[in-house]
Order: structure tokens, then C-alpha cells, then sequence
């Protein structure tokens, strides 16, 4: 099965998005995410992707309107929560399944704090965790994507799947919000040499680049999350889900 994840992300209880994950390259959307998320859901989605990029950055003030806005996503639609941003202790972890979230993703702390996945595996299931691999030229960048590491994106994902993970997101940092095109083989390469579940992200222009990342769904590439392409409308979310689902 094929998924599409339509992204909402969120600062200061908006929808935004964000040039390469630049807080100052950020063009705001809607001040409503409840309404950008029924449109999504309305759309088909049976999953949203939602980012609290306030708590990746590291601003405990705004982060609350974005965990209010969670909160009345939760309650209010039928669909699928993937969540992440910020999350750094058992405490997130636990606020957000309690906010009604599905799967919870991890990303800097599964870098500076690797404890933290080993709880959450064993309080919660490995269906219900993903591991952030995210990455600027194949490194795993962390801090809201400000941070450089020396651990690669592949060396991380096999020590996360020798934890026991077995879902993880890809995002190529330089790609994201910038439509120019996925990292499809680096992603397919990704879940081939780490044994993990990756969904794909970054890039996405147009329908033509999600059936290429679909031709990978057999070597474990498992979906894509899209954000810029929506509202820019250069792709259309209904036409999306009706081609992943024609996957057999």
C-alpha cells in the first residue's frame, strides 16, 4: 500500500511552508489549519502529516498554538495524525498520542538521544514510531534542520532498524519546499540498505514525480509526504490518491 500524506505545518497556530526549512523563507497559507485539514481530508486523504515547526525550532510559546491546533484536528476529522516536531522526551511523546495522534516522528532525538526511541518502541509499538532521517547532501541535519551532524542518513537508519524502527521519513533538506523534483533514487537506496519503511519527502512538484516515486513502492518505499505542490496548486491532491491506490 502506497500513501499519500498531505503536510501540514504549522507555526504559530498557521500554515505555513518554509524554503528549504528557512524560517525566513516561509510564505504562510491559511490561518486555519482546522479548514486546510478538511479540505485534505475532504480531498480523499486518509493520513495528514503535521509539523510543529515552532517545537523544532525550539519555541515552547508558539509550539502551544500549534499543539492547540493538533487538538482540534484530532477531534474534529476522521483521518490519520502523523506528527512530529519537538519531539524530545517521553512526556511529548506521550502528549501527542494523547492529542490523538496515530504515529509519532523523531527526529533530532533519535540523533541526541536514542533512548528516547527505545521507550517509545516499547511503550507504543514500531507501527506507531517514525524515524526523521533527515539530511542535507546525505547528513543527517538536526534542530529544525540548523544543526550539521557527521552521522549519515544511511548509518542512522540501520542503527534506528537494528533498534527495532521500521518506519522512517526522508526528507533531502535542500529539495524541500523548493519543487524541484524528489530524491527518488536516493530514497529507494535509503530503504534498500537500511531494511526500513521509507516514506519519501521533498520535492514533489506534479503527479509525474509521485508515479516515480511510486515505481519504488516494491523496494520498500512506502509513500511521500506533499505540501508546496498543494497549495501551489501544481498538484492535485484527489488525482494523487486515486493513482496510489492503483497500485496492486
Amino acid at each position: 500500500m502506497f500513501t499519500i500524506y498531505p503536510a501540514i505545518d504549522l507555526r504559530n497556530g498557521m500554515v505555513v511552508r518554509l524554503r528549504q526549512g528557512d524560517p525566513a523563507q516561509q510564505t504562510t497559507y491559511s490561518e486555519d489549519p482546522l479548514a486546510t485539514a478538511r479540505r485534505w481530508v475532504n480531498d480523499g486523504a486518509a493520513w495528514l502529516h503535521i509539523v510543529n515547526l515552532d517545537g523544532a525550532f525550539g519555541d515552547a510559546a508558539a509550539a502551544r498554538a500549534n499543539r492547540r491546533a493538533l487538538a482540534a484536528i484530532a477531534t474534529s476529522l476522521k483521518a490519520s495524525l502523523q506528527f512530529g516536531g519537538g519531539l524530545r522526551s517521553v512526556e511529548d511523546v506521550k502528549a501527542a498520542f494523547d492529542a490523538g495522534v496515530n504515529r509519532i516522528v523523531i527526529g533530532t532525538a533519535a540523533v541526541e538521544d536514542p533512548r528516547l526511541v527505545a521507550e517509545t518502541l516499547a511503550l507504543y509499538g514500531p507501527d506507531r514510531v517514525v524515524v526523521g532521517l533527515d539530511s542535507r547532501d546525505g547528513m543527517i541535519v538536526t534542530r529544525g534542520w540548523k544543526t550539521e551532524t557527521p552521522i549519515s542518513a544511511v548509518e542512522l537508519g540501520q542503527r534506528m532498524r537494528e533498534m527495532g524502527v521500521i518506519h522512517a521519513l526522508y526528507t533531502e533538506v535542500g529539495r524541500d519546499g523548493m519543487l524541484t523534483g524528489p530524491a527518488v533514487e536516493l530514497t529507494a537506496a535509503l530503504a534498500q540498505l537500511t531494511g526500513l519503511t521509507v516514506i519519501a519527502s521533498g520535492g514533489v512538484r506534479h503527479l509525474d514525480d509521485v508515479k516515480e516515486i511510486m515505481a519504488y513502492a516494491s523496494r520498500g518505499v512506502a509513500g511521500v509526504v506533499v505540501g508546496r505542490s498543494l497549495y501551489e496548486g501544481t498538484l492535485s491532491l484527489k488525482e494523487a490518491i486515486a493513482l496510489s491506490r492503483s497500485i496492486v
